[in-house]
């Protein structure tokens, strides 16, 4: 996978949370790196000036993942600003709990038309113009084994990812890129805290073996592996990110 020029990585949902903490972990290890963000726009502008202080390269994209013509601007605009892509990380989501019984049908293409169109879409893009020898990691989620009440559609939608995942790392293997996807457990972002009060916080935090819950850099680390030369015999995988909980 090493090349001549500077490694470039689009990472989409970056400007806060596990996706900021990724574009921080890539630009340390010397990846330029396209920030995509749908509504962060400060927050994706601090981190582009916080990367490029620390002598990095980065680049702030607006671009909501559930406009069918997004993947194709980011890769115009990573290729503008750096030459071409080598790494995709897929980390944008939403989502939203219930019952299925009271889940409305607004809910459900809310959460598909990002975490299952939007990451479908960007996996084609991916396929058609990612440099040979290029990694792509994308996100499910350890909910798929707890089974939770109330993560029916979240979690159907990261099952759909995990399945996209075994199949694409099979049709690009000529091409030598890498496919695979890590399924954090509760991690501690605004997305898992939205709605939690302090007491259900504290018993999801209670049912991992070291009585925590995750931070962003555990999950930044992993996904800096999966998009290195070290992982290039890591191939078709869902690395299981939870510290033990499942």
């Amino acid at each position: 996978m090493t090349n001549q020029h500077q490694r470039a990585a689009i990472v989409t949902g970056g400007s806060r949370g596990i996706g900021a903490a990724i574009a921080r972990r890539l630009a340390r290890d010397g990846i330029a790196v396209a920030i995509n963000y749908a509504s962060g726009q400060a927050a994706a502008g601090a981190l582009v000036a916080e990367i490029e202080a620390a002598g990095g390269r980065a680049l702030a994209v607006q671009a909501d993942l559930a406009d069918p013509t997004t993947p194709a601007r980011l890769f115009d605009a990573a290729e503008q600003a750096f030459g071409g892509v080598d790494i995709l990380v897929n980390n944008a989501g939403v989502m939203e709990l219930g019952p299925l019984a009271e889940v409305t049908d607004e809910a459900f293409a809310r959460q598909t038309s990002i975490n299952l169109d939007g990451v479908f879409r960007s996996l084609r893009e991916a396929a058609r113009r990612l440099h040979d020898g290029g990694r792509i990691v994308s996100f499910s989620s350890s909910v798929i084994g707890l089974y939770q009440p109330g993560y029916g559609v979240y979690a159907a939608t990261k099952a759909a990812v995990e399945a996209m995942t075994h199949i694409l790392a099979k049709e690009l293997g000529s091409r030598r890129i890498t496919v695979n996807a890590v399924a954090p457990g509760p991690v501690e972002t605004r997305l898992f805290l939205a709605g939690k009060s302090e007491q259900q916080v504290r018993a999801i935090a209670g049912m991992n073996p070291f009585g925590r819950l995750g931070q962003p850099d555990d999950i930044a680390g992993i996904v800096a592996f999966l998009a290195g030369d070290d992982s290039g015999w890591v191939n078709g995988q869902i690395v299981r990110a939870n510290g033990g909980v499942v």
